[in-house]
């Protein structure tokens, strides 16, 4: 079963770029990326850029409305993301506990949709 890891972190509590604990973070994610992998697990994974650089759209009435930033206005924001293939949630919540983010942070699992597609 596929799962979606929604990797959601408030930014004044993450590390600040550059510092030390900066680098253990991203090597935390660089050896998590590497697990995943080499496990046969991944997916897809990836970090978002920053808030600021959000365009969300949505229709109402008929007509597109666009505005700049996320649709929520969280604390917390989407940081980024893996989708693994695991046989079912235990098994993906093991890999979520060792998301770097989940001690300062949120790490939403959730299961893909899987769409029959018509003959």
């Amino acid at each position: 079963m596929k799962y979606m890891l929604l990797i959601y972190s408030d930014p004044q509590r993450e590390p600040t770029y550059g510092t030390p604990e900066f680098q253990a973070m991203m090597a935390g994610y660089f050896a998590l990326t590497a697990r995943l992998r080499d496990d046969g697990v991944l997916i897809a994974g990836d970090g978002l850029q920053g808030v600021e650089t959000a365009t969300s759209l949505r229709i109402r009435g008929g007509k597109v409305e666009t505005m700049d930033g996320p649709f929520a206005d969280t604390k917390e924001h989407l940081g980024g993301y893996y989708v693994i293939e695991v046989a079912d949630l235990d098994a993906a919540l093991k890999y979520a506990q060792t998301v770097p983010s989940a001690s300062y942070g949120t790490i939403e699992v959730r299961p893909l949709m899987v769409y029959d597609t018509p003959a």
